[in-house]
């Protein structure tokens, strides 16, 4: 492969959309732009070989690309630097480059995100021009294309609308704040403790509870040599389904925990099964199953709907299905060649077997578009104690998330802290589902209410977290202004010294949240300003000011302490 995209063979471009231009490999290829009703475009090309799809842009004021798996790399990097392989279980073919103002360039995303592909770009020195290369099966393939927008959120939600057509909603546990054992007790569970972290849970405003990494038999040290039979530990939990029903009749969904795809040596199927997975390159101590072949997808349905028809499981939560992908591209004596389609495979029988109720949680790097039919509960990648990485994470996966609700990683924090600490771990998950995950019996008075008047606030926006309008600004400025709107009601969360605009001509219920060590907000009245009912809370929820508030165009200053909340309330 060339160093640089300047370096591969020239093919001759042609106009595409605004100022994107196209060009497909092989030169027979037959190609279709048609205009969507709802303002998006879909490229159709049609070729019996592998097919090379190159997308160009002049620089001009080119300031950033994501894409779904850019993690912190969200610059416009060098054509010999950005890589991506994609399936239906690692990212999506997607990406968006935008100017210096927000405003987009090019926005695209692959209608079909099943099968293997390759994605390259970044800036072609040679050329002065950003390029995008996707590599894609022979067969159809079809590119969604939004036009020039606003900004990358913009942008994303029409393709989203397009992806997500025909989908059904979530079920309303999906949306639902959870309580997760794995921070707080890592693999240290056991019944009692569980049903009492989940009796406080309850209180507090949880409504589902998932028991992580421990539960099952040789689940111990953090490594996985025994992982593959998926049976309780009887000395943690004697009779797991009765320890389930006991949780559940606390009004919570319950979930386990399992990675189905991994297989240790000291399993008791290792034996019928390691001719299956002949790869480690997952986590330490096992073998990644290969769902191209049949057998390990029949293992992989079995094993979900043991468990959660033999516990009186509400669901799963499904870890490692990315491992699948140390497969891609490499010869199988299975019954499918591309690993995407295995998967899609597997978790379509995996979906048919739990029912469309079950709540199935999915995390970074696959919750794309492709996963809406399989998973309801999208989670951020493990961010431990990382309040940054947890707004960044929960909005990129928000901004292609076409029907799952988008949850935070879980939320652990130091017991010791003061409240305007901890409060800033559920202030990084506020514009997802938050997953509670430190050890409730264990927390101080300020702490335990500082996280019940959070959740009760997080209840209160649901609708205007969870199906807004949300706005969070440039992906490589990392989000730290987010607003979310419905109607005549948004919340802004500012999370660093920046200036929130506040239109009061259209809004007249705005909640702020002060995410920052400063105990002030600044704002930008955008409309006419008007009289406000002002409540100030501190991080655990006190109310320290109560007042009518005169709001006038331009800037102003509103004393909120660090991670505090305010609401404002004008007549319309």
């Amino acid at each position: 492969m060339s160093v640089t995209t300047a370096g591969l063979v020239p093919v001759p471009t042609a106009p595409l959309l605004d100022d994107v231009r196209l060009a497909v490999l092989p030169a027979s290829a037959r190609r279709e732009l048609k205009r969507l009703p709802g303002g998006a475009a879909v490229l159709e090309i049609h070729s019996g070989e592998e097919l090379e799809i190159r997308l160009s842009v002049a620089l001009g004021d080119a300031v950033g690309f994501w894409h779904p798996d850019c993690r912190w790399s969200r610059t416009i990097v060098a054509d010999w630097a950005g890589r991506a392989d994609v399936s239906l279980v690692k990212g999506a073919a997607a990406g968006c480059l935008y100017d210096s103002s927000g405003r987009t360039m090019l926005a695209f995303a692959a209608a079909d995100p099943v099968p293997e592909c390759s994605m390259r770009f970044g800036v072609s020195e040679e050329n002065k021009a950003f390029v995008v290369h996707l590599r894609a099966p022979a067969g159809t393939y079809r590119l969604l294309l939004a036009p020039r927008s606003a900004s990358v959120a913009v942008a994303m939600r029409l393709l989203r609308e397009e992806l997500g057509r025909g989908l059904a909603p979530v079920p309303a546990a999906a949306r639902e704040p959870v309580y997760s054992t794995w921070y707080g007790f890592s693999q240290a569970v056991e019944a009692a403790a569980v049903e009492e972290e989940a009796r406080l849970a309850a209180e507090l405003g949880c409504g589902v509870v998932i028991v992580d990494d421990g539960w099952q038999e040789k689940g111990n040290g953090r490594g996985y040599p025994g992982v593959g039979d998926w049976q309780p530990d009887l000395t943690k939990f004697p009779d797991l389904k009765g320890h389930v029903a006991r949780v559940r009749a606390l009004g919570l969904k319950y979930l386990l925990w399992v990675a189905p795809l991994l297989l240790g040596a000291e399993a008791d199927c290792f034996d019928a099964l390691a001719q299956y997975a002949p790869a480690s390159g997952g986590p330490p101590g096992a073998r990644v199953l290969d769902p191209r072949h049949p057998e390990v997808r029949r293992h992989v349905v079995d094993t979900c709907a043991r468990l959660v028809h033999d516990y009186g499981l509400d669901g799963l939560k499904i870890d490692f299905l990315d491992d699948a992908m140390v497969y891609a591209g490499k010869p199988t004596h299975g019954d499918v060649a591309d690993v995407g389609e295995a998967m899609r495979l597997l978790l379509t029988e995996v979906r048919a077997a739990l029912g469309p109720e079950a709540l199935i949680e999915l995390r970074q790097p696959y919750v794309g578009p492709g996963m809406a039919g399989f998973g309801n509960m999208l989670r951020a990648d493990d961010c431990p104690a990382d309040a940054v990485a947890n707004r960044v994470r929960t909005i990129d996966v928000g901004l292609l998330a076409v029907r799952g609700a988008v949850h935070s990683d879980m939320l652990m924090w130091d017991p010791a802290a003061p409240p305007a600490s901890a409060a800033r771990q559920l202030i990084g998950a506020l514009h997802a589902v938050p997953q509670i995950s430190a050890r409730l019996a264990g927390l101080g008075g300020e702490q335990r209410e500082m996280l019940r008047f959070w959740l009760a606030q997080w209840r209160r926006l649901r609708p205007l977290l969870l199906d807004g309008e949300v706005e969070p600004g440039r992906p490589d400025e990392l989000y730290p202004v987010v607003r979310a709107e419905r109607g005549d009601a948004c919340v802004v969360t500012v999370t660093a010294e920046r200036v929130a605009v506040l239109d009061t001509a259209r809004h007249h219920k705005i909640t702020l949240v002060n995410g920052t060590a400063s105990p002030r907000l600044v704002l930008d009245v955008a409309g006419p300003g008007g009289v406000f009912a002002t409540v100030v809370h501190d991080a655990a929820g006190r109310i320290i000011e109560r007042a009518r508030r005169r709001l006038e165009p331009g800037l102003s200053v509103l004393s909120v302490p660090p991670s505090g909340l305010a609401t404002l309330e004008g007549t319309p």
